[in-house]
């Protein structure tokens, strides 16, 4: 029990003391004890307190074809560096200096390349985040400006919210074959473009000048065909993969190259999550009553191409493939619907085929960032 005065006025004027007392239940009974809903709601407390305040450092990077806009966080500290071997070391010293922990930046169709590779080589962790994903993001936050240093910001914004993970610096021998494959594909488009405009030409000299083109892009296609095939038959995994998925009728060497270089985490995913990342998967636009119509979109294009050909070839040899190509077409189901079903379907069935070589067949691990790349 506790005693206090204290005075207070009277209606008559003047002032009257007034007693005060409470009763302190703790000190005649003791300590209460703990129910479990206190100390679960303190463990709680403690918890989230932690999660709250033990935060990553990252970088937000905002790169150009000749320059790179660094900045710490939201609002930190922010520089710029040029998109050259010494600008990139030193936003890897910029970096170590305020101990960060991720370097976070945008696919910017190659540019990021060379700045991925070197900050990977000097232990920073780096995250590759998709650019329009970013500036959705932006957009809901209320940013609708855009520059250099607010993207930079954004960037490394978006990655503490998304808590996005470093990505693995593919090996060289990953990397000499995409870049094989992408040349392989350009000389291709070249070809098939001068074979279109020769059509056009009667003149016998400019004729002359387009064979001699085409022979020198024969030649450079079969070199590189031949590189590839090399390169396929010397790797123990992608050996294996070849021989899979050969095995269906209609997928030759192009297509093979085409996604070993394109699409290496072919095996490793779900059929739902290779589907999304090829830009086979229909995307739901559902609200309430609504019913939207199922769409595909987004992705990568080169190996979306190159399933669409292959698949229409499949169509025509594998028994379910045909079956399943001829009950879309008796169910009414418009051209383009049946020629993306089917790309899906040979999509899942590579897939299936390279999650059983995977698993007798298991890819050295990603090293750490810092170490050599693996060329096994």
């Amino acid at each position: 029990m506790r005693w206090g005065s204290r005075a207070i006025d009277s209606p008559a004027g003047g002032r009257l003391p007034f007693i005060l007392w409470s009763f302190d239940r703790r000190s005649a009974q003791g300590p209460l004890p703990k129910s479990r809903t206190t100390e679960q709601s303190h463990d709680i407390s403690v918890a989230h307190t932690r999660q709250v305040t033990v935060t990553r450092i990252i970088c937000g990077v905002d790169i150009a074809s000749s320059s790179l806009e660094a900045r710490l966080g939201r609002q930190g500290a922010l520089t710029s560096f040029p998109n050259n071997a010494e600008g990139i070391a030193a936003l890897a010293a910029f970096c170590h200096a305020h101990q960060v922990e991720l370097v976070a930046m945008e696919a910017t169709g190659g540019y990021e390349r060379q700045a991925f590779a070197g900050l990977w080589e000097q232990a920073l962790p780096v995250a590759i985040l998709n650019p329009r994903a970013v500036r959705r993001f932006a957009e809901s936050m209320g940013r609708l400006e855009k520059t250099d240093a607010i993207d930079a910001g954004m960037i490394a914004w978006y990655a503490e919210v998304k808590q996005s993970p470093p990505l693995c610096l593919a090996p060289a021998s990953q990397q000499h074959l995409r870049a094989l494959v992408t040349r392989l594909r350009q000389l291709t488009a070249i070809r098939t473009a001068q074979l279109n405009q020769r059509r056009l030409v009667t003149d016998p000299a400019v004729q002359a000048s387009f064979a001699e083109l085409l022979a020198v892009l024969a030649a450079q296609v079969d070199a590189l065909q031949h590189n590839i095939a090399t390169l396929i038959d010397a790797h123990p995994l992608w050996r294996e993969l070849d021989h899979a998925f050969r095995s269906i009728k209609g997928v030759a060497d192009r297509t093979v190259a085409r996604l070993m270089a394109e699409m290496p985490e072919i095996g490793t995913l779900s059929n739902k999550t290779v589907a999304k990342l090829a830009g086979l998967a229909p995307l739901a636009r559902d609200s309430g009553k609504h019913q939207g119509r199922r769409a595909v979109r987004g992705g990568r294009a080169a190996v979306r191409e190159i399933l669409f050909i292959v698949a229409s070839v499949v169509g025509r040899y594998e028994p379910d493939f045909l079956a399943f190509r001829q009950r879309l077409a008796a169910a009414g189901k418009p051209p383009k619907v049946v020629r993306i079903a089917l790309a899906h379907k040979l999509l899942v069935r590579l897939n299936a085929k390279a999650r059983e070589v995977r698993q007798r067949i298991a890819p050295p691990p990603c090293p750490a960032p810092g170490a050599l790349a693996v060329t096994a």
